[in-house]
């Protein structure tokens, strides 16, 4: 508990720097695994949540992704100028895009099966700790999703 008034404004007592140096770090190690599948870290969870999906509208992938239309718009511009996706308006509804995977999009996927390998021998923590870790991260996503209904 803070004994100062500007302890509250120390480094040491931020939850959020933990979070978001250890996010940074985690990214910077996935890095040389995606450069092999030309993919950013961002375009690498899209795919992932299409390679579960198939399609999706934007609104539908920013859910999952805790991404908001600013951010995948472009992203998926990008997948579908790599030939990964195809973006087409819905005939239901013109306002929505969406997005599906191309074949060059679901190949990608057995190149992307050694990642998951990769990443968790570059994080030497036991099993237990990775799984406490990431239930706990969990609940907070769901808190902040909850939050915004």
């Amino acid at each position: 508990m803070p004994t100062h008034k500007y302890d509250c404004l120390k480094l040491e007592n931020q939850l959020c720097f933990p979070l978001y140096a250890c996010a940074k770090e985690v990214v910077k190690r996935y890095t040389p695994f995606l450069s092999a599948l030309d993919l950013t870290y961002t375009q690498y969870i899209a795919m992932m949540v299409l390679w579960e999906h198939k399609s999706l509208t934007i609104k539908q992938a920013g859910s999952l992704l805790y991404l908001d239309s600013g951010t995948l718009t472009p992203l998926f511009k990008k997948l579908e100028e790599k030939g990964l996706v195809t973006r087409t308006r819905s005939q239901a509804d013109e306002r929505n895009l969406i997005v599906a995977l191309t074949e060059k999009g679901e190949a990608l996927k057995d190149k992307a099966l050694s990642v998951p390998a990769q990443m968790t021998a570059c994080i030497q923590m036991p099993e237990e700790d990775i799984k406490q870790l990431y239930g706990v991260l969990h609940r907070m996503l769901d808190m902040f999703s909850q939050e915004q209904q």
